[in-house]
């Protein structure tokens, strides 16, 4: 197939689009910048230059293509309090990737599962976030995807864990590692029962691939290999690298001692993968986020995080 994938330079495109190569796909890869198109140019991938403000260009781009893999997003002013516009260029991207795609197509969008679980029991696939959740956020997108599936479009929804971790990464991980340091304790808020889910980069990469292979029209998905691991067994992991003490935060507290991080960790969002390994054949080989932290990279003092 022709795929098209947006984000392609990314922490997760950037395993993404090996893994489609690898399985025969020729690979086109939105680009915003001359590193970005460089890196992906050395890699074999077409390069289109753009963001995802350039419907017109995305359109025509998904006109040409076989498979869209839609990755991106306004990560830039999502953080600095515009989520709401992000969500805006979200909807337009995708409503011009559907437009541009031939009927039978295929096309496939990142969301998320934190915020999804309800009562306690494992998020399912076929669960609807409410719409004041954190995965609430971005249902908009998700929605305006699954609808494709109307006018023919193959189109699925790939939520991810919040950790998606291997070497390298930048997000929320890392950031705790930071916080550890900077505090000289690996903390966890409460009784650390909340459970966090994660997926190492090269599972959720072939996630992406077999959904835009062979995942049923409006199919929800669940990037989640370790379905609910407590925060407190991460704050252990992080402490016995570290050799520092690990201690409870009182959840009042967490915002001034996690910083942004503080109103995620308290959230108990498990999540199942249950039917995703059921229509796709999914089968998470990676290691587990704790089975990663004691490999030792991610306490490289080289690493680091993009949120601190």
């Amino acid at each position: 197939m022709r795929v098209f994938v947006t984000g392609a330079s990314g922490w997760i495109g950037s395993a993404v689009v090996p893994e489609l190569l690898d399985a025969g796909h020729q690979v086109t890869g939105l680009a915003r910048s001359d590193a970005s198109a460089s890196a992906l140019e050395a890699a074999g991938v077409t390069v289109v230059r753009g963001d995802l403000e350039d419907t017109d260009l995305l359109r025509d781009t998904a006109a040409a293509s076989d498979a869209v893999i839609h990755l991106a997003f306004r990560h830039d002013i999502a953080f600095t309090g515009q989520f709401a516009e992000a969500v805006a260029s979200d909807r337009a991207a995708i409503a011009a990737l559907g437009e541009g795609l031939p009927s039978g197509g295929a096309l496939t969008i990142a969301s998320g599962v934190l915020g999804l679980a309800i009562g306690g029991r494992p998020a399912l696939e076929s669960d609807r976030p409410a719409p004041e959740s954190l995965a609430g956020g971005r249902q908009a997108s998700a929605d305006d995807a699954l609808a494709l599936a109307e006018r023919g479009i193959r189109s699925s929804v790939v939520r991810l864990s919040p950790t998606v971790h291997g070497e390298g990464d930048g997000g929320f991980v890392p950031t705790l590692i930071h916080v550890a340091r900077e505090k000289g304790v690996a903390g966890y808020p409460g009784d650390g029962s909340a459970r966090w889910t994660a997926v190492a980069r090269s599972d959720a990469a072939r996630l992406f691939r077999l959904a835009v292979e062979v995942a049923p029209a409006g199919s929800i998905l669940h990037g989640v290999a370790d379905e609910g691991i407590p925060v407190r067994a991460i704050a252990e992991a992080i402490g016995r690298h570290l050799d520092v003490p690990v201690r409870s935060v009182p959840e009042e507290d967490a915002g001034e001692h996690f910083g942004f991080l503080g109103m995620f960790l308290g959230f108990d969002s498990p999540a199942s993968n249950t039917i995703t390994r059921e229509v796709t054949g999914w089968e998470p080989t990676g290691p587990s986020l704790i089975e990663d932290l004691d490999k030792g990279h991610y306490f490289d003092e080289a690493a680091g995080s993009k949120y601190v």
